[in-house]
């Protein structure tokens, strides 16, 4: 590991276990290296084992703001006429990680689907996406990441993320970018 990815925590910071997916608190001054930086949060390594820590907890490993994370924060302030933008939502959900893969989750294959319901001029988005393992504890989490990434879409009101298992996850859903970040090809 490489010492400009090495850190001490600045402060107490709550961090999800890989791959189990429980919320532990980090205390300060825990070292850390960072192994990742995707989609606005942080995966690091320590005597504990492999966390996450949230992008809107970067101080306390000395980082910045991850621009991913200030953007959903800002466009959440943001005025917007009518429905969301179908390219944005598909855009927010590049932008989510699974931790342990260098690979969005729309390049993986792992979203099945994605509607925007409009109801009386408010739009909801419902997103039907799968993990890599059925024993994946990272998958609410990274639901939840989802969740947090299509409602900061201007014109989104709500939105629900379901974890579903038919068909099954396989590589061959893999998108060509993704197996080619991934060295499949």
């Amino acid at each position: 590991m490489s010492a400009n990815n090495q850190r001490t925590l600045t402060r107490d910071v709550e961090a999800t276990v890989i791959p189990a997916g429980d919320k532990i608190n980090l205390p300060i001054g825990t070292k850390v290296d960072i192994t990742h930086r995707l989609g606005g949060n942080f995966t690091v390594v320590c005597d504990y084992g492999m966390f996450r820590i949230l992008g809107t907890d970067a101080d306390a490993l000395g980082e910045e703001k991850p621009e991913a994370v200030a953007k959903g924060d800002s466009a959440n302030g943001e005025t917007h006429e009518g429905p969301p933008g179908e390219d944005a939502i598909w855009d927010a959900l590049k932008s989510v990680y699974d931790p342990e893969i260098p690979v969005n989750i729309v390049d993986l294959g792992l979203v099945y689907s994605m509607d925007i319901m409009s109801e009386e001029n408010e739009h909801h988005v419902a997103v039907q996406m799968t993990l890599t393992a059925p024993g994946c504890g990272m998958g609410p989490a990274i639901a939840e990441d989802a969740k947090g990434r299509v409602e900061s879409v201007p014109g989104v009101k709500s939105a629900q993320v379901d974890i579903v298992w038919d068909p099954p996850w396989t590589q061959d859903m893999i998108s060509e970018e993704g197996k080619m970040e991934l060295g499949l090809i």
